[in-house]
């Protein structure tokens, strides 16, 4: 077992939604009740803030320049040099009670983000498929809270997670069409809540453990799980593999809901984590439309 150590101790009040844009050697990451976008330099140690009006949930890199955003009312595309965002989409203009949770693209460059209700409503959530021509497919809805996503890396099976299932679900997916078929358990866990994760070059799943402070390793085919990794602050949200070589896994945590003594016993609670592996991570897959 080993422990990540602190990179930006940027006390978050929910710090999530990790990408790595390897053209430009940045990570991404949000505060999503912060209503911040955050842009970290690993070269020059850097750090930026960006301040919008709403929830920022989920952000990815584009493949023509700028950002895709999930905000908390959207799918928006997000230009860095303006800091103009331009609304595309809201399929919940009608549940003003959920926002934007998690997102990310698959290998074919498909935006995949999913919605949760603020107030905790079972099954008044669902997750949304943003293509390439700006159109927008409902996958499924009866979600609660939309988290993690990963796919293999020829495209041909996805792995999601519902976080009060306690469970990573696996479909077999057609990487021409975006279609999910199969639905089938690949991991249920006892204790802890699993919220965002990656896979890594091996297809294993690095998994984020909400209240437990870890993430660990998984294998979603024999539900073995393989390696732990600590992490000095309780709200693990999520991880994904940054660095030249895929090697330097990046955590988000946050802080919003932590008492004052919590908070004295985790004074880095809300802030950027980092660990090497072994083993080389899957890329941050950009946005193709």
């Amino acid at each position: 077992m080993r422990e990540a150590s602190l990179v930006i101790d940027q006390k978050a009040e929910l710090g999530e939604g990790p990408s790595w844009d390897a053209g430009r050697g940045v990570l991404y990451w949000v505060d999503i009740d912060g209503f911040k976008l955050m842009e970290y330099h690993p070269s020059s140690g850097r750090h930026y803030e960006r301040k919008l009006d709403q929830h920022v949930c989920a952000a990815v890199p584009r493949e023509k320049g700028g950002m895709m955003l999930a905000l908390r009312d959207g799918f928006y595309s997000y230009d860095l040099v303006s800091g103009e965002k331009e609304a595309i989409i809201d399929p919940e203009a009608d549940k003003p009670g959920n926002r934007f949770n998690d997102g990310k693209c698959d290998p074919s460059g498909r935006f995949w983000a999913g919605t949760m209700a603020v107030e905790r409503g079972t099954g008044e959530a669902a997750l949304y498929r943003l293509n390439k021509d700006m159109s927008l497919d409902t996958i499924f809805d009866s979600v609660t809270i939309s988290n993690g996503l990963a796919w293999t890396e020829d495209g041909s099976m996805m792995y999601y997670i519902d976080t009060p299932t306690k469970k990573v679900m696996a479909y077999d997916l057609n990487a021409v069409t975006g279609e999910i078929t199969g639905k089938r358990t690949a991991i249920t866990f006892q204790e802890g809540s699993p919220d965002g994760m990656c896979m890594d070059q091996e297809g294993m799943l690095w998994i984020a453990l909400h209240r437990l402070g870890k993430v660990e390793r998984w294998n979603p085919q024999t539900s073995e799980r393989l390696e732990t990794v600590t992490v000095p602050a309780q709200r693990t949200t999520s991880c994904v593999f940054g660095g030249e070589d895929l090697k330097d896994l990046y955590i988000t945590t946050a802080r919003g809901g932590l008492s004052e003594e919590e908070l004295r016993e985790e004074p880095h609670a809300g802030g950027l984590f980092h660990i090497r592996t072994d083993v080389p991570g899957m890329p941050t897959y950009s946005f193709g439309g």
